[in-house]
């Protein structure tokens, strides 16, 4: 998948399968209320969890990405509150090589003004 966006938007609730790039984009608008066609990637996840759907519009259409796993499952976050979660490349390049982003934390930063 060969794409240049600026937001990466996970919708954290499964979805079914069967809906493809209007459902999907109904979905982005009305339950995440976000654009359909901004420069984003919409993630979505099955129940079982072994599949990913990406929706986005790349300049005068949408596209529809899917990946499916053979024998793991995705850790898909849960916890956090909302429909929506924001992922940045790295949560997403984390999430796509199986890892858990809700325990992979970086450390805080820190934003000193002086040595004193």
């Amino acid at each position: 998948m060969v794409v240049d966006v600026t937001d990466i938007y996970l919708h954290k609730a499964p979805v079914d399968f069967r809906k493809g790039i209007n459902g999907l984009s109904l979905i982005v608008e009305q339950h995440m209320n976000l654009n359909p066609f901004s420069e984003a990637l919409f993630v979505f996840c099955n129940r079982t969890r072994d599949k990913l759907k990406v929706l986005y519009w790349q300049r005068n259409g949408f596209c529809l990405w899917q990946k499916r796993l053979e024998e793991d499952k995705f850790s898909w976050p849960r916890k956090m509150h909302g429909t929506t979660l924001s992922l940045s490349q790295e949560q997403w390049q984390w999430l796509l090589d199986g890892l858990d982003i809700e325990k992979m934390k970086p450390h805080r930063t820190l934003d000193y003004q002086s040595l004193s």
